[in-house]
């Protein structure tokens, strides 16, 4: 038998077969080749995923539903989680974008949740690679089409250029909604006797086997498998989201899954093993697009827009009114057993009879062999000696932020629409966005993070610093950190050194969230990121929400004044190791990022959250990629005012202007505020920098550039 037809391994037939007491058949073989697909199962990472603290506090709901749940006071929640469409947005960017976003806004929707926003972090090629034009207009278009539709806004995100993504760009999609924490909605609990309902679009073929063919590296003639794509609906989504919140609001759902990878299969056999039911299910009465549609493909098509819910039976006639009335199909389609067995019955014949917990839960683990690759330390041997000091430091700066990766990113995000339900408090273009929770005093916010150049020198540091960026955003505008979602983007596990990659990133993630208080939720693994002409960078991406008492306590980025004192507050001495100014240079990477200290970020988390509450400086930007500098001239951008800066420190001055990492942020204070701003930060590094003012940004013994010209060069790179 060629079991590759299938997706399984030879080891996993076996598993099977001895599970069941038999062969598998046709349709039963189909099903788990899909559902123990690396895609579906995480069958290379979920034991290392164990390795994330995810309890907490704050934390109502944590991995295992379709998305993770912080509490966010007042009897509120905030469901969030981010996941990747990275292969469809790589054969069809448009299409797999837009559905990306649809498929991350169900994610939510299933716990009862209403969608209030979106973000995304796109990874694309080198700007002058003849595909990153098409890729980049597809795959923003389509973010910005599908969210602008369904009535989400865009707020924000995170877009990355690196020659490693050339042929195989990433999509993550992230979205927050709110619940009212005595509505959440479980995918845990079904009851025998219950009815099985499929709600929103009938079904196709589109994306048949998508989660296998996102378990597998790109071929070259990737863009031909047609069946593999999906396409979207979101004026559909729109009503479904209206009807399922309507739904919940009336107690009509016992239980609710999206229809994502695998489709009705992965729904529903994810519902029976977790709520430990089985299911009995007619296919015969799925509402098809085309009605020559076999088994086994109603079962694993990825048709968008559709919702399994479990109701009761007395419900049905409420629930088909609804559904009326949001002109939305729907069947009946099965119901709930006393026994565990899931089965398929299609024309009057058993299709596929399953135990729920064998599909859902029941694929062996694939543990990789596992290596540091020879040679790998010696890249960390970098002599920063051997890097002479700029001659020109303005060519080194407009390099700099030409960058494409660190330049303004308005020509992406200005296609968003970030006013939409009219809630958003700070948009796109600053790092991070936050919103008003309708109803609430309180706001809450968000960023998306990454920095797969550190995790490739040393992805236990990379994936640490990943984390603690997105905790310093949010602390330095005055948010507390509550939990964050990630997603997991790396190549092959099957090559040694690609599989210890991902293993110290988790380990780096999970260190930093610890030292942090800031659980893991939620979250995506994506593997097989790669082509016959190599794979991507590890890139782990992580989404932090965070929550602000009120408006009044927003600390924003940009917004310096004439005669505000400028400080830097964090150590002097950081790293040019993975930094955007060596990019600059054309510099081979090396070097090794900076050790993480949770004591160090802990203690700056605070005194920034501190900072911000006391409402004791004006504006403050948490330093990131591009470094001092970078964070200089996008303040002084924003604020249309400039400054005389002196850097009284003995480090070279490319290191302190450069560097990156390390907790360290960028505060402009009014004169009258420094005593109490001073006495929050005693005992921590404070740099005086010098006072804003002026159209000249200037650095002593470095560089000087009119304000306007900066403004200009940062945003029309």
């Amino acid at each position: 038998m060629d079991l590759s037809k299938y997706g399984l391994r030879q080891e996993e037939f076996l598993a099977a077969e001895a599970a069941l007491g038999r062969e598998p058949n046709e349709c039963e073989l189909r099903i788990l080749g899909v559902m123990w697909s690396e895609h579906c199962s995480y069958k290379s990472t979920r034991h290392l995923l164990k390795l994330f603290p995810s309890t907490g506090p704050k934390v109502v709901l944590g991995p295992g539903e379709n998305a993770g749940i912080v509490d966010l006071g007042e009897g509120l929640g905030g469901a969030f989680k981010a996941e990747s469409h990275n292969h469809p947005s790589a054969v069809e960017p448009y299409h797999g974008a837009a559905t990306g976003v649809g498929g991350i806004i169900r994610d939510i929707l299933a716990l009862g949740a209403r969608p209030v926003a979106a973000m995304d972090a796109i990874f694309l090629g080198s700007p002058d690679h003849p595909r990153t034009d098409f890729l980049s207009s597809g795959i923003v278009q389509g973010i910005a089409d599908y969210a602008s539709q369904v009535g989400v806004p865009a707020v924000g995100g995170k877009t990355v250029y690196d020659h490693r993504y050339n042929e195989n760009p990433l999509v993550n999609a992230f979205c927050l909604g709110t619940v009212d924490l005595g509505k959440v909605i479980s995918s845990k609990t079904a009851l025998p006797g219950q009815l099985v309902v499929i709600l929103g679009s009938k079904t196709g073929r589109e994306g048949i086997a998508g989660a296998a063919f996102a378990s597998v590296e790109l071929a070259d003639d990737a863009a031909s498998t047609v069946t593999s794509i999906q396409t979207g609906d979101p004026l559909l989504e729109k009503r479904l989201i209206g009807a399922c919140l309507e739904l919940n609001e009336r107690s009509l759902i016992v239980s609710m899954q999206d229809m994502g990878a695998a489709g009705i299969t992965s729904s529903s056999s994810e519902v029976a093993a977790k709520s430990g039911v089985g299911m009995k299910l007619h296919f015969e009465k799925t509402p098809l697009k085309e009605e020559d549609m076999e088994a086994w493909e109603i079962a694993l098509s990825e048709t968008q827009e559709r919702m399994l819910l479990i109701i009761e039976p007395q419900k049905l006639d409420e629930v088909a009114a609804v559904a009326k009335k949001w002109d939305l199909p729907w069947a009946v389609i099965g119901e709930t057993t006393a026994e565990k067995e899931y089965s398929i019955f299609f024309r009057g014949e058993l299709a596929a009879s399953l135990p729920a917990e064998l599909i859902a839960d029941g694929c062996p683990p694939l543990l990789w062999p596992s290596a540091k690759p020879d040679g790998f330390e010696d890249r960390w041997n970098f002599d920063l000696d051997s890097l002479p000091l700029p001659k020109d430091w303005n060519e080194a700066i407009t390099s700099l932020m030409k960058l494409p990766s660190l330049a303004s990113k308005a020509d992406i995000y200005g296609q968003f629409d970030a006013a939409l339900q009219g809630n958003t408090f700070k948009g796109p273009g600053g790092p991070l966005a936050v919103i008003n929770i309708e109803g609430k005093d309180s706001l809450a916010a968000m960023t998306l993070d990454a920095d797969p150049w550190k995790c490739s020198l040393d992805p236990f540091r990379g994936g640490a610093e990943t984390v603690a960026r997105t905790v310093r955003a949010l602390s330095v505008a005055g948010a507390e950190p509550l939990g964050l979602t990630d997603c997991l983007n790396f190549p092959s596990p099957e090559v040694p050194g690609q599989m210890w990659a991902i293993e110290e990133c988790v380990k780096g993630i999970a260190e930093a969230c610890g030292a942090l208080s800031c659980p893991v939720v939620s979250g995506n693994v994506s593997l097989y990121n790669e082509t016959a002409g190599g794979g991507i960078l590890p890139t782990p991406v992580v989404g932090t929400v965070g929550i602000i008492p009120s408006g009044e306590d927003y600390l924003p980025s940009g917004k310096w004044a004439e005669g505000d004192m400028l400080l830097m507050v964090g150590p002097f001495n950081s790293s040019l190791a993975g930094s955007h100014y060596l990019r600059s240079l054309g510099v081979a990477e090396g070097g090794r990022p900076l050790l993480f200290s949770g004591e160090a970020e802990k203690d700056f988390s605070e005194r920034a959250v501190k900072t911000a509450r006391k409402h004791a400086a004006r504006s403050g930007r948490a330093i990131a990629g591009g470094g001092l500098a970078a964070a200089l001239v996008k303040d002084g951008a924003e604020s249309g005012f400039g400054a005389s800066i002196t850097l009284p420190v003995p480090t070279r001055k490319d290191v302190v202007l450069f560097g990156e990492g390390g907790a360290r942020a960028l505060y402009s204070v009014p004169i009258a505020k420094l005593p109490l701003f001073r006495s929050i930060w005693s005992g921590y590094p404070i740099l005086e920098l010098g006072r804003a003012g002026g159209d000249t940004l200037s650095v002593e013994g470095a560089f000087s550039f009119a304000v306007a010209e900066l403004a200009s060069l940062w945003r029309n790179s």
